[in-house]
């Protein structure tokens, strides 16, 4: 990369977009911030890169641009997508209806089940089988192929996915499928379940399928129309599209598999806390990332954050496991903790406080923005506290308006029978204790105690709430990486390339024939290397990974085992067999003698060396002279004047004591507690909560 060139990262979320332009020469980095323009969201990134190329004194190029959204996430939520067209083998046309039988709440009367995101007049059924290990059964005939044209020159549709039985262990019905298609209607997106979930699992795989086949129309037509509008700045860089596994991979491949996006902002939450705290040696920690709309965590341990292939999207009950759509998708594990600084709070069915999961988003957004919200949103009740400046919100780009967030907090407060403050100090600390509760439950499961991790806090809201949340977790160590309100961005820069691929095929792990499975591996890493190069990569130097999926047999679970991927010989399964008995033991205690092991899926992942990297504020970035405001103390149940100092004129080395407050451009960082605040060599602050005095929390 050429010293005078620039990289560029934008975030669209919920409530804002954000953007971040990196100098190559230097390191340093220009922030900017903008209102998301729900209607058209690429309106918000180009007036964000607009922004940054504008304070952007020096000459050069970009060389890339690597981008966040939010958009797959949202269509389906909204059920704002493509009309879709769904082909299944003869028989299985009921499998969506059915899904898994399971009722997320038992003692729910009135249970809401998702609703399917295909009508099943919108399903076809194709004379075709194919057996579970791979045997055509029932050949496609070429009658077959007529049946699906007629049925799609009535049907209207706008996008086809194809999740044909088996077809994770053989796919040539799919591509047969595929290849008559293209040549007949080329302009009809197809999603392939062998190419976008090629796993076991009918109703997870096919949900996963016709997710991806419901946004990919609005995605293809989305990053096309970026890609305009970055022109139009100059830009001609490639763009890279951050996915849910924390890696990015090519624009062409995010069209073609929009599924792979659905977590790609909260994704750069992770990777921007991973960076942070390796590059001050930590390695367990709990990253915690609170925007406008949601707050999400994450443990990573040793550096790393765990991946996931099974989660859900667009619950009917927010946090009820079971109540979403699946989706069989690597991604990085998080948990959905929280609201977010425009989630409403309200009086709840019980006649108590709650708040969200409704959100103000950016229209109207929360009262105090005086744009037509009259709710109570968290961020109302933060301005009403103190911990936000009304006249220098974003920088001074912004002003709120505190009577208009008074007026809403006491409206509410009268429906719960409590004064104003005492609903602002209820809003705020609902939200902490909610989010709290479900981080300790999520880092239980991964067998570990809070106590031990350190927390990093990212997010426009998560630097006002990050260390109350710490404090009631038990968690004493806190860190702000520089620039924390548009920390995705920053993750952005610092994320590799990665590359998933899998393979399902059931059997006994000890009767895997080694050269097939060498074969197919092979197949499989040509695949990831084409994707790599689609971004302008290579995959020399990249780290592989083979992964398994697999059990003993009879049992409905899986644990993945993985080992160091340098090709396959013959002494692959044993050592895999290994890898599973350590990883089940160091979960459950122990093995089940002569059990037999099965194998499931079978992963293979690429990712490009990821660096630490260090980055600095832009000369110029800050600088207002330091002053005091009251702020509401819970310690002391009342308000109390703190300083309140411009973090970016701090220096290295600087120790401080709280309570107070350190305003930034794009976040606040709220200590209101006693703790010792300490700026670190690479501009990370650093805060270590004092013991509580008296038992206050």
């Amino acid at each position: 990369m050429a010293e005078d060139s620039y990289r560029i990262a934008v975030d669209i979320g919920g409530t804002f977009t954000d953007g971040v332009l990196e100098v190559a020469a230097s390191g340093d980095v220009l922030l900017a911030k903008r209102l998301t323009t729900p209607g058209d969201p690429s309106i918000a990134v180009e007036q964000v890169v607009g922004d940054l190329l504008a304070r952007h004194a020096g000459g050069g190029a970009c060389t890339e641009v690597v981008h966040g959204t939010t958009l797959v996430t949202n269509a389906i939520i909204e059920r704002k997508g493509a009309r879709v067209g769904l082909l299944v083998t003869a028989g299985t046309g009921d499998v969506l209806e059915i899904g898994r039988e399971l009722r997320y709440d038992l003692y729910d009367l009135d249970l809401e089940l998702p609703e399917p995101l295909v009508p099943r007049d919108d399903i076809a059924e194709v004379a075709e089988r194919m057996t579970a290990t791979g045997e055509a059964l029932r050949p496609l005939a070429p009658d077959a192929l007529a049946a699906i044209d007629a049925w799609l020159d009535e049907a209207g549709i706008e996008s086809l996915a194809v999740c044909l039985l088996h077809a994770c262990v053989n796919p040539a019905h799919e591509q047969a499928i595929a290849a008559h298609l293209e040549a007949r209607r080329p302009d009809l997106p197809l999603s392939l379940s062998s190419r976008v979930a090629a796993e076991v699992r009918e109703y997870e795989r096919m949900s996963t399928t016709v997710a991806n086949a419901y946004v990919r129309p609005m995605a293809a037509a989305y990053v096309a129309r970026l890609k305009d509008r970055l022109a139009g700045h100059g830009i001609e860089a490639p763009l890279r599209i951050m996915v849910s596994s924390g890696g990015f991979t090519s624009d062409a491949s995010a069209a073609e598999v929009p599924i792979a996006l659905l977590e790609s902002g909260p994704a750069g939450g992770v990777r921007s806390a991973v960076n942070t705290a390796r590059a001050v040696g930590l390695a367990d920690l709990l990253t915690f990332d609170m925007g406008g709309t949601t707050a999400k965590a994450c443990v990573a341990v040793d550096g790393e954050p765990e991946i996931t292939y099974h989660f859900e999207a667009a619950r009917v009950r927010r946090f009820a496991k079971g109540s979403g759509l699946p989706i069989l998708n690597p991604s990085i594990d998080l948990i959905e903790i929280g609201a977010g600084g425009g989630s409403i709070a309200r009086v709840n069915a019980l006649g108590l406080l709650g708040v969200g999961p409704e959100s103000a988003g950016a229209e109207p957004g929360p009262a105090c923005y005086d744009q037509g919200g009259t709710a109570a949103t968290v961020t109302d009740a933060d301005l009403m506290l103190g911990y936000l400046d009304a006249g220098d919100f974003l920088g001074g780009r912004m002003t709120l308006a505190p009577e208009k967030a008074r007026a809403a907090i006491r409206e509410l407060g009268d429906a719960l029978g409590l004064a104003a403050l005492e609903t602002a100090w209820g809003i705020h600390d609902v939200v902490n204790e909610n989010m709290a509760g479900a981080a300790r439950v999520h880092i239980a499961e991964k067998g570990l105690d809070p106590r031990r991790l350190a927390m990093v806090a990212t997010g426009g809201a998560g630097p006002v709430h990050g260390v109350e949340v710490a404090a009631k977790l038990g968690i004493t160590r806190v860190l702000f990486t520089i620039a924390a309100g548009v920390g995705s961005c920053l993750g952005f820069l610092a994320s590799p390339a990665r590359v998933d691929r899998s393979w399902s095929s059931l059997r006994p792990l000890d009767a895997v024939d080694w050269r097939e499975l060498a074969e197919i591996a092979g197949g499989l890493e040509a695949d990831i290397a084409a994707e790599l190069a689609s971004a302008g990569l290579t995959a020399d130097g990249a780290e592989w990974t083979l992964g398994l999926e697999a059990r003993y047999l009879g049992q409905g679970s899986t644990v993945l085992a993985s080992l160091p991927y340098k090709g396959i010989d013959a002494e692959t399964p044993a050592a895999m067999r290994a890898a599973f008995l350590a990883r089940y033991e160091a979960l459950f205690g122990g093995t089940i003698p002569d059990g037999v092991v099965q194998a499931v899926t079978w992963r293979l992942a690429a990712e490009t060396p990821a660096a630490v990297r260090h980055f600095r504020l832009a000369a110029g970035d800050g600088g207002a002279a330091p002053r005091r405001r009251e702020i509401y103390l819970p310690g002391r149940r009342d308000f109390a004047e703190v300083a309140v100092l411009d973090r970016n004129t701090l220096r290295p080395g600087e120790v401080l004591e709280g309570p107070l407050v350190l305003r930034e451009d794009e976040s606040t960082i709220v200590v209101a507690r006693p703790g010792r605040i300490e700026v670190l060599e690479n501009g990370t602050i650093a805060v270590d909560i004092a013991p509580p005095e008296g038992g206050d929390t």
